[in-house]
């Protein structure tokens, strides 16, 4: 199936015209929305939190149940921890464009919903009041940018989620294979350690398809103190093949054929995809994140409805 040029790449401009989607997102809807599919948030009704500011001293009437106990034992008096509501949080968007999303059997190109999903979140965190940042990486290059509650901030991310996306007319570029370790997911959760303050909102949009043994640990890491949900970004061929017919799949050494009746094939395949699907419930269970599957015929603005709920709240 032959996709459309729109479909394989998105530019800047399309990703700012996807403040249109955010903003409709914000709108009460007229009916709950119901879904079968895992929600990223606890509750819809929930709000930001309180942030701790100090301690200080026990006083009568503070709630004991903010007592800090190292605190108590190691002053020999009991101290009670104070808190202030958050004004705003941190949202960071790891955007994975590697070579493994620039595919689709359906829809749109793996990059082209990374790169949407990422700017529908940038537009809904920054009119929520909140700070957006983002780590873009795509094997050649990787790009940090620290959250910031500026327009100029969200304009940038989205320019870098244009510009570090692979083209049609380049699929291959010479150097990808060189350098894929410094700047694959490994080393964005890493990065996003570095920067992300304690407390935020963190969202890793990817295909998972390169997981490493780290990829658990950093991911655990990273969720320790901070809201961290992963965004599976699939296609449907990679999950089941079709019961029949030839096909052409792009490789290093250029198209790769296969025959899709071939039983040997097909449960070779299956195996393949079982033993991939164990090993990533296994890694986000371990890493303790949120997980969420978005597929390229999806619509992702409607996907981040049923996930985020009919207000659009990230926090």
């Amino acid at each position: 199936m032959m996709l459309s040029p729109h479909a394989t790449h998105i530019d800047l401009p399309a990703l700012i015209r996807l403040q249109a989607d955010a903003r409709a997102l914000k709108l009460p809807a007229a009916r709950p929305v119901r879904s079968q599919q895992a929600g990223l948030q606890r509750s819809p009704q929930r709000g930001r939190g309180m942030a701790f500011a100090e301690v200080r001293q026990y006083q009568p009437g503070d709630d004991i149940r903010s007592i800090d106990w190292r605190v108590t034992a190691r002053r020999q008096a009991p101290h009670t921890k104070l808190y202030e509501e958050e004004r705003e949080r941190p949202v960071l968007l790891l955007c994975d464009l590697g070579p493994t999303l620039f595919f689709a059997s359906t829809g749109a190109y793996k990059q082209v919903r990374c790169a949407q999903m990422a700017g529908i979140l940038s537009w809904l965190a920054l009119w929520s009041g909140d700070q957006v940042g983002g780590i873009v990486f795509n094997g050649r290059e990787l790009t940090v940018q620290r959250p910031a509650r500026r327009k100029k901030s969200v304009l940038q991310l989205l320019d870098t989620l244009a510009k570090q996306q692979r083209l049609p007319d380049n699929p291959q570029a010479p150097d990808v294979r060189a350098t894929a370790l410094t700047a694959n997911l490994d080393t964005a959760l890493g990065e996003a350690r570095r920067v992300a303050h304690t407390g935020s909102r963190i969202f890793v949009i990817s295909d998972f398809l390169n997981l490493t043994a780290d990829t658990p640990r950093l991911l655990g890491a990273l969720a320790r103190h901070n809201a961290v949900s992963a965004l599976r970004i699939a296609d449907p061929l990679e999950l089941e093949l079709p019961d029949s017919g030839r096909f052409a799949v792009a490789g290093e050494e250029g198209p790769v054929w296969f025959d899709a009746g071939n039983p040997a094939f097909q449960q070779a395949w299956h195996d393949k995809v079982a033993h991939h699907e164990a090993d990533l419930a296994d890694c986000f269970r371990t890493g303790g994140v949120r997980p969420a599957t978005v597929m390229t015929g999806d619509e992702p603005a409607i996907v981040l409805q049923s996930l985020l709920g009919p207000r659009g709240r990230i926090g």
